[in-house]
């Protein structure tokens, strides 16, 4: 629930942006340069005096904008062909299967380099590169969730009963999978997230002065003079947002929770437990 609710708070913080942003992202005054936390700056301002908790929360937009597009391509690539691979399976399965594992060989950030060389630096290119490389990662799931569905029972009864292929993979196996589907969606999220504040941070993605979490961490100027507040502020966003993305995204598939999120429980209780179990009434051996 802590995840979840600081999820929400910096996806209403991006949305609601021009209303809860104190002052203009990019609007400098040298006179504030590297300006402590004041009531005129909450978080201080960097180097040209731009208000650091207005650059925060505008570069929530642009850092879960690119993610967002990222997950979302690969989901609509990647969905209709695992649910063909699930279906059909035979050499259909197996020639999907191996282009997923040829593209799963290629590391997304050398992919997203490659084509930024090509296409020059940016959002886009970045996006597109690293929905590509995004696709196996998803599409796997999500074949093999959808085969364990495809040989249900129900499957079996809807094809009886004359269903198309259509019909019964996209209003039933696929509504039986969401829960893993979203799961992995919102883990691979987080995933693409430090993928591309990586690109920005190596001015490949987004490009200076657009507010951005992964260009603000970048500021090795800041934190050469002692400013650190202007490079740990975003860094710890970004630390945040994954970490909280993957616990939401671990709950919803149905997988447990990290072990330190468990509350352990006393040494003796495993034993305890299973000394209670080996306990067989009389009435219930006989």
């Amino acid at each position: 629930m802590l995840a979840g609710g600081f999820l929400l708070v910096v996806l209403l913080a991006a949305v609601l942006a021009p209303l809860v942003a104190p002052a203009d992202p990019n609007q400098s005054s040298l006179l504030d340069s590297y300006a402590g936390p004041s009531g005129a700056h909450l978080l201080g301002a960097d180097g040209i005096g731009r208000d650091l908790l207005s650059r925060l929360i505008f570069g929530a937009r642009t850092s879960l904008l690119g993610p967002a597009l990222v997950v979302g391509v690969s989901l609509l690539l990647g969905i209709p062909l695992a649910l063909l691979a699930s279906w059909y399976g035979g050499w259909v399965d197996g020639v999907i299967a191996r282009v997923f594992d040829l593209v799963y060989a290629l590391p997304g950030l050398l992919l997203a380099v490659l084509t930024v060389a090509l296409f020059g630096p940016g959002l886009t290119p970045a996006v597109v590169a690293l929905s590509i490389a995004y696709i196996p990662f998803l599409a796997r799931i999500v074949r093999a969730a959808a085969r364990q569905q495809r040989v249900s029972p129900y499957v079996d009864a809807l094809a009886v009963q004359g269903f198309g292929v259509l019909r019964i993979t996209v209003r039933h196996i696929l509504r039986n999978i969401v829960p893993v589907v979203v799961g992995q969606a919102a883990i691979a999220f987080g995933y693409a997230l430090l993928d591309l504040a990586s690109l920005s941070y190596l001015g490949l993605a987004v490009q200076a002065p657009t507010p951005d979490w992964g260009v603000m961490v970048s500021d090795s100027d800041a934190l050469l003079k002692g400013y650190w507040l202007q490079v740990l502020a975003p860094g710890v966003l970004i630390v945040l947002t994954v970490l909280a993305l993957t616990v939401v995204g671990a709950r919803i598939s149905g997988e447990k929770p990290p072990g330190y999120l468990r509350r352990r429980r006393p040494a003796g209780a495993a034993l305890k437990d299973r000394a209670e179990n080996d306990r067989t009434p009389v009435g219930a051996a006989a």
